[in-house]
Protein backbone atom coordinates (compact mmCIF):
# COMPACT_ATOMS: atom_id res chain seq x y z
CA UNK A 1 0.00 0.00 0.00
CA UNK A 2 1.56 3.38 -0.98
CA UNK A 3 2.42 5.75 1.82
CA UNK A 4 1.34 9.39 1.85
CA UNK A 5 4.17 11.42 3.38
CA UNK A 6 1.90 14.05 4.90
CA UNK A 7 -0.30 11.52 6.70
CA UNK A 8 2.73 9.55 7.89
CA UNK A 9 4.32 12.68 9.37
CA UNK A 10 1.11 13.46 11.24
CA UNK A 11 0.96 10.02 12.75
CA UNK A 12 4.49 10.35 14.10
CA UNK A 13 3.58 13.60 15.82
CA UNK A 14 5.55 15.97 13.61
CA UNK A 15 3.90 19.07 12.23
CA UNK A 16 3.16 19.24 8.50
CA UNK A 17 5.40 21.46 6.38
CA UNK A 18 4.14 25.01 6.01
CA UNK A 19 4.25 27.05 2.81
CA UNK A 20 6.41 30.15 2.83
CA UNK A 21 4.33 33.36 3.02
CA UNK A 22 3.40 34.82 -0.35
CA UNK A 23 4.04 38.51 -0.88
CA UNK A 24 0.63 40.14 -0.86
CA UNK A 25 -1.24 43.10 0.53
CA UNK A 26 -0.67 42.02 4.15
CA UNK A 27 3.12 41.62 3.81
CA UNK A 28 3.64 44.65 1.55
CA UNK A 29 5.75 47.44 3.04
CA UNK A 30 3.70 50.09 4.80
CA UNK A 31 3.67 53.52 3.12
CA UNK A 32 5.60 56.28 4.82
CA UNK A 33 4.04 59.38 6.32
CA UNK A 34 4.60 61.36 3.11
CA UNK A 35 2.41 59.09 0.92
CA UNK A 36 -1.31 58.88 1.59
CA UNK A 37 -2.80 55.36 1.58
CA UNK A 38 -5.29 54.63 -1.18
CA UNK A 39 -8.83 54.07 0.01
CA UNK A 40 -10.37 51.25 -2.00
CA UNK A 41 -14.17 51.20 -2.06
CA UNK A 42 -15.46 48.34 0.00
CA UNK A 43 -17.40 45.83 -2.07
CA UNK A 44 -20.98 45.15 -1.01
CA UNK A 45 -21.98 41.63 -0.07
CA UNK A 46 -23.35 39.71 -3.03
CA UNK A 47 -26.41 37.65 -2.18
CA UNK A 48 -27.46 34.58 -4.10
CA UNK A 49 -30.42 35.07 -6.46
CA UNK A 50 -33.68 35.18 -4.55
CA UNK A 51 -32.15 35.74 -1.12
CA UNK A 52 -32.64 39.49 -1.18
CA UNK A 53 -36.25 39.07 -2.34
CA UNK A 54 -36.96 36.73 0.57
CA UNK A 55 -35.39 39.22 2.98
CA UNK A 56 -37.64 41.97 1.60
CA UNK A 57 -40.71 39.73 1.90
CA UNK A 58 -39.94 39.03 5.57
CA UNK A 59 -39.30 42.73 6.21
CA UNK A 60 -42.59 43.88 4.70
CA UNK A 61 -44.55 41.08 6.38
CA UNK A 62 -43.31 42.25 9.78
CA UNK A 63 -44.02 45.92 9.14
CA UNK A 64 -47.35 47.72 9.36
CA UNK A 65 -46.55 51.00 7.60
CA UNK A 66 -48.18 51.90 4.30
CA UNK A 67 -46.22 50.94 1.20
CA UNK A 68 -47.55 53.60 -1.18
CA UNK A 69 -46.47 57.20 -0.65
CA UNK A 70 -49.27 59.36 0.74
CA UNK A 71 -48.83 62.35 -1.59
CA UNK A 72 -49.05 60.54 -4.93
CA UNK A 73 -51.94 58.41 -3.64
CA UNK A 74 -53.87 61.52 -2.54
CA UNK A 75 -53.29 63.16 -5.94
CA UNK A 76 -54.54 60.01 -7.68
CA UNK A 77 -57.69 59.92 -5.54
CA UNK A 78 -58.38 63.58 -6.23
CA UNK A 79 -57.81 63.09 -9.96
CA UNK A 80 -60.20 60.12 -10.09
CA UNK A 81 -62.77 62.06 -8.05
CA UNK A 82 -62.47 65.04 -10.39
CA UNK A 83 -62.90 62.83 -13.46
CA UNK A 84 -66.19 61.53 -12.03
CA UNK A 85 -67.62 64.95 -11.10
CA UNK A 86 -66.85 68.43 -12.39
CA UNK A 87 -66.68 69.90 -8.88
CA UNK A 88 -63.49 69.83 -6.86
CA UNK A 89 -64.11 67.88 -3.66
CA UNK A 90 -62.12 68.19 -0.47
CA UNK A 91 -60.88 65.08 1.32
CA UNK A 92 -60.19 64.61 5.02
CA UNK A 93 -56.79 63.18 5.85
CA UNK A 94 -58.37 60.26 7.71
CA UNK A 95 -60.60 59.48 4.73
CA UNK A 96 -57.57 59.31 2.44
CA UNK A 97 -55.71 57.14 4.97
CA UNK A 98 -58.66 54.74 5.24
CA UNK A 99 -58.93 54.53 1.46
CA UNK A 100 -55.21 53.87 1.17
CA UNK A 101 -55.32 51.13 3.85
CA UNK A 102 -58.18 49.42 2.03
CA UNK A 103 -56.44 49.78 -1.36
CA UNK A 104 -53.20 48.29 -0.11
CA UNK A 105 -54.99 45.41 1.62
CA UNK A 106 -56.86 44.70 -1.64
CA UNK A 107 -53.63 44.75 -3.67
CA UNK A 108 -51.72 42.55 -1.24
CA UNK A 109 -54.47 39.91 -1.31
CA UNK A 110 -54.68 40.13 -5.10
CA UNK A 111 -50.93 39.61 -5.47
CA UNK A 112 -51.03 36.71 -3.01
CA UNK A 113 -53.75 35.03 -5.10
CA UNK A 114 -51.83 35.78 -8.31
CA UNK A 115 -48.75 34.22 -6.73
CA UNK A 116 -50.74 31.05 -6.02
CA UNK A 117 -51.82 31.01 -9.67
CA UNK A 118 -48.20 31.31 -10.78
CA UNK A 119 -47.11 28.54 -8.42
CA UNK A 120 -49.92 26.33 -9.75
CA UNK A 121 -48.51 26.88 -13.24
CA UNK A 122 -45.07 25.79 -11.89
CA UNK A 123 -43.63 29.30 -12.20
CA UNK A 124 -42.15 31.73 -9.71
CA UNK A 125 -42.83 34.86 -11.77
CA UNK A 126 -46.22 36.55 -11.68
CA UNK A 127 -47.58 37.36 -15.12
CA UNK A 128 -50.52 39.67 -15.92
CA UNK A 129 -52.56 36.59 -16.78
CA UNK A 130 -52.13 35.39 -13.17
CA UNK A 131 -53.63 38.62 -11.86
CA UNK A 132 -56.46 38.40 -14.39
CA UNK A 133 -57.19 34.81 -13.35
CA UNK A 134 -57.15 35.75 -9.65
CA UNK A 135 -59.63 38.56 -10.35
CA UNK A 136 -61.90 36.25 -12.36
CA UNK A 137 -61.90 33.59 -9.64
CA UNK A 138 -62.71 36.22 -7.02
CA UNK A 139 -65.54 37.58 -9.14
CA UNK A 140 -64.23 41.14 -9.32
CA UNK A 141 -63.66 41.15 -13.05
CA UNK A 142 -65.99 44.09 -13.53
CA UNK A 143 -63.70 46.50 -11.61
Amino acid sequence: MPHDDSSASRRKGTAPKRRPPQPGPSTAPQPGPSTAPKQEPRQQKRFRPGTKALMEIRKYQKSTELLLRKGPFARLVREVCQSITDETRRWQVYALMALQEASEAFLVRLFADANLCAIHAKRVTIFPRDIQLARRIRGIDSL
